[in-house]
């Protein structure tokens, strides 16, 4: 028999049982549906968090802190204790420019503020960028809002669309995390006002004035009017990695900083063993951008070799990966439960079959038909079982998907935006190729029964 001759048989034997062939390809379906289905949940998360990896800098770039910085870039009291040559300053810059394969070396500078408005305030961090920064930061702004201007001579701020949730009623009103309402401000239009030197601020309260730590008399701080470029994209609903956060230009927040707090140490920065200040800045952090992937682990040790502390998103996905990689191993698992069943009901199909078209068998083999290919013609009807499950199976899996992406984000669980189930179309090929694989091996055995009847026997058989 040829080729074409085997697809007719095949075809044509499995539509003589139709409920039977019916009930074994939906075990086909929802096996392959499960498996599907399963590991799309893990290849969700997983792609949920590469793209949040994305929205952070993406894997080829890396963040380096000074060896004795603390929360972000933050020196306490025993800074006099540690190495000002480890200082992230704009020498380091210069250094870290000077190793290969680094394309930029973008600096940034955090600082404290509180921002008053009527009756609300709220604390804020303020990060200072260079315009080189913002074009890395890729910040998203929502319609008329742009970057701040180094040449502006004021400190324009770029408010997170989360600031808001930071106001709160000063008088014990609370604020969005207690009332579920946000405090009628809006940033861009009204006169908002910022302070620099809290310290100052609280020390005052209420108060004509009160004594230093050397007996001079605390004056009020100055409060300055908050001068809004822009918001970043989004509503106090949609979270993001600038949710919290107001930024700024780098220079004009070093030379308010300097103003603010001249002769003393600014919050934040280290300080001489005796307590004075550093004639120079100190920037948080340093963020370095590499030219490739690869190159990513060297220039890491390099900055290292340095002196400095480094970490990047390639170390976290790393340790994520093997985290994937298990819960994938479990929900592929769970489904592949399902599909094993389906396989038993398969075996039992062609079993049935074999036993129904013994006589049938023994005339083929009369006849002298190549034994081969009566073993050929049993792997095909179970090879079409797999094949017909499979293909359903992943339309299935394609709808159960939508279903779930539509019910449930990965948002809502994981925090990140993206879709909780996630189909690549290398995974709905490889279940399709499983599904038929899966059907042929449970079809090898009752083919190698039928293969081996004996003709006579078979012919005589009621």
């Amino acid at each position: 028999m040829n080729l074409i001759d085997l697809l007719r048989m095949s075809s044509a034997n499995l539509k003589r049982r139709k409920l039977r062939t019916f009930l074994t390809v939906l075990g086909v379906i929802i096996g392959t549906a499960s498996i599907v289905v399963m590991i799309s949940l893990g290849l969700g998360m997983q792609e949920a968090m590469y793209a949040q990896v994305e929205e952070y800098g993406g894997l080829t770039s890396i963040d380096v802190t000074g060896m004795n910085s603390y929360g972000g870039g933050y020196y306490f009291e025993d800074s006099e204790q540690s190495d000002p040559a480890k200082y992230l300053t704009d020498d380091t810059l210069e250094e870290l420019k000077g190793i290969s394969h680094i394309e930029a070396a973008v600096p940034r500078l955090t600082a404290e503020a509180l921002l008053l408005k009527g009756k609300y305030q709220g604390w804020v961090t303020l990060i200072g960028l260079t315009p080189e920064g913002f074009a890395r930061e890729k910040i998203e702004l929502a319609e008329g809002s742009s970057l701040p201007d180094p040449k502006a001579g004021e400190l324009q701020m770029v408010f997170g669309n989360g600031i808001i949730t930071n106001m709160y009623d000063k008088n014990g009103g609370g604020g969005y995390w207690e009332t579920g309402e946000y405090p009628d401000i809006d940033f861009m239009n009204d006169t908002v006002f910022y302070i620099l030197d809290t310290d100052a601020y609280y020390q005052t309260q209420g108060n004509s004035g009160m004594m230093g730590e050397n007996g001079e008399q605390v004056k009020p701080p100055k409060k300055h009017i908050v001068s809004a470029s822009g918001m970043v994209d989004g509503t106090p609903d949609d979270y993001n990695m600038h949710y919290y956060d107001v930024y700024c230009d780098l220079e004009t927040l070093k030379t308010m900083l300097k103003k603010e707090f001249r002769g003393k140490v600014i919050p934040g920065q280290p300080s001489t063993s005796s307590g004075k200040p550093y004639n120079y800045l100190v920037y948080s952090s340093v963020k370095v951008y590499v030219d490739e992937l690869d190159n990513v682990d060297g220039v890491q040790e390099a900055i290292r070799a340095l002196g400095y502390n480094t970490s990047s998103n390639i170390e976290y996905m790393e340790s994520m990966k093997s985290q994937f990689a298990i819960i994938q191993a479990v929900l592929g698992g769970i489904g592949a439960v399902s599909l094993f069943v389906a396989a038993i009901g398969i075996a039992n199909t062609m079993m049935m079959s074999i036993y129904e078209r013994t006589k049938e068998i023994g005339v083929i083999k009369v006849l002298g038909c190549d034994l081969k290919n009566i073993k050929q013609m049993f792997l095909m009807e179970a090879a079409f079982i797999g094949l017909l499950g499979g293909v359903i199976g992943n339309v299935l899996s394609y709808l159960i998907s939508f279903v779930i992406n539509r019910i449930v984000s990965a948002e809502a669980i994981l925090g990140v935006d993206g879709s909780i189930s996630y189909i690549p179309p290398w995974l709905a090929l490889a279940s399709m190729g499983f599904a038929v694989l899966v059907g042929m091996a449970a079809g090898y055995f009752p083919a190698l029964r039928a293969m081996r009847l004996s003709p006579l026997a078979a012919i005589r058989n009621e």
